[in-house]
This record gives C-alpha cells, sequence and structure tokens, in this order.
C-alpha cells in the first residue's frame, strides 16, 4: 500500500507522514522531494524552476515509488503537495494503472489557517519555510486550496481544528491500519515536532 499525504503548504503533511509512521509498524516515509533536491543540484542554476515541472523527476517519483512499493512488506507514506490535474493523472494514475494500491490523502485547512501555520514557522526559523521560501509558499495557498477541493483529489481530511494525533487516527482509521503506539505526551510530541521539522529545513 502506498499512503499519498497531499496538501497546501501548512496543511501538516510532514508531521502527519512521520507521526503516522511513527504509530504504524512496518512504515516507512519515501519523500519524492528529495529527487527534485537532487535533480536540481545536478541541474545549473537557470535550470532550477519548479522541479515538479520536470519531465524527469515526475517519471522518477512513479519509477522509484514503484520500487519502493514492491520492495516493502508495510505501508509507503509520500508526503508531497501534488496540485496540478495533469501532474496528479500523470503521477498518481500511473501507480494505480501499474497495480500499486494508493490510498490517497488531502489535508484541507482554509486559507486563514494555512496563513497563520506558516507565518508561525516564519517566526520560529528566522524567515525559511522548512526548505520553502515563506512568501512563495504564502502565495501558493488559495492556488492549492482551490485545486485540492476538486473530488479528484479525495479523500479530504480537514485539519482546522484538528490536532497532528487526530489527522493521523483518521487516516489510520480510513486506511484501515491498526496503530500500533499510542500518542505521544505532550512535551515528547513537541520534542519530536521540533526534531522532524529542524531535518526539513532545505537551504
Amino acid at each position: 500500500m502506498l499512503m499519498w499525504i497531499n496538501g497546501a503548504f501548512g496543511a501538516g503533511k510532514t508531521q502527519t507522514a512521520h507521526e503516522l509512521h511513527r504509530r504504524v509498524d512496518g512504515s516507512r516515509v519515501a519523500d519524492p522531494e528529495l529527487l527534485g533536491f537532487a535533480l536540481h543540484k545536478m541541474l545549473p542554476p537557470a535550470a532550477r524552476g519548479d522541479f515538479q515541472d520536470l519531465p524527469q523527476w515526475r517519471t522518477g517519483v512513479v519509477a522509484t515509488l514503484r520500487d519502493a512499493e514492491a520492495a516493502h512488506d508495510g505501508p509507503v507514506i509520500v508526503p508531497m503537495t501534488l496540485v496540478r490535474d495533469d501532474y496528479f493523472d500523470e503521477i498518481v494514475g500511473q501507480l494505480r494503472a501499474c497495480g500499486v494500491d494508493v490510498r490517497h490523502y488531502a489535508l484541507t485547512a482554509s486559507p486563514d489557517t494555512l496563513r497563520r501555520r506558516l507565518r508561525a514557522r516564519l517566526a520560529y526559523v528566522g524567515g525559511r519555510l522548512l526548505g520553502r521560501d515563506e512568501t512563495w509558499a504564502i502565495q501558493q495557498i488559495d492556488r492549492c486550496v482551490s485545486a485540492l477541493s476538486d473530488a479528484r483529489y479525495a479523500t479530504h481530511v480537514p485539519t482546522d481544528d484538528r490536532s497532528v494525533d487526530e489527522v493521523v487516527e483518521a487516516v489510520a482509521a480510513d486506511a484501515d491500519l491498526p496503530l500500533s503506539r499510542p500518542r505521544l505526551s505532550p512535551v515528547r510530541f513537541q520534542a519530536r515536532r521540533l526534531t522532524v521539522a529542524a531535518r526539513h529545513i532545505r537551504l
């Protein structure tokens, strides 16, 4: 099973994916962003636009996730914003056409909630949004919210008034995945949350 955790920037994809991984035995996280950054490093600065626009990123994601899912017995969790219909159909559609059991979850939130979360991150990391430029990420909010509301991007998981634990439990219940570990205490959860966030700062 491949579990794609989609959502606008600030929706909580990374934290949800890693907490789901912690609580589901035998799961692993496969982040397509890593392939995008690797491609950027191989290209001259003038060619480093949005890596999702690179055909080799899209084909590479499909091939790599097929291999990861085939080689791994447990669920493979994929945190990645994907809001262009043609790219979604190319990647998720092709994975499904190849027989991969893709469970897609779009974490949703209001534009106001997303802006508040992104600005809180800005204050914490001094102007960088965990791998994305803050201004750029905020500029994508309306586009992402509008695109992800489409039925193509179901299953939708509202996050405005939910904690990460509640989102994880909603996703696991929908996918019929047993959670083998309990929630962390508030102190341990915050410590883990900061650790996950720090690992995903891209300078």
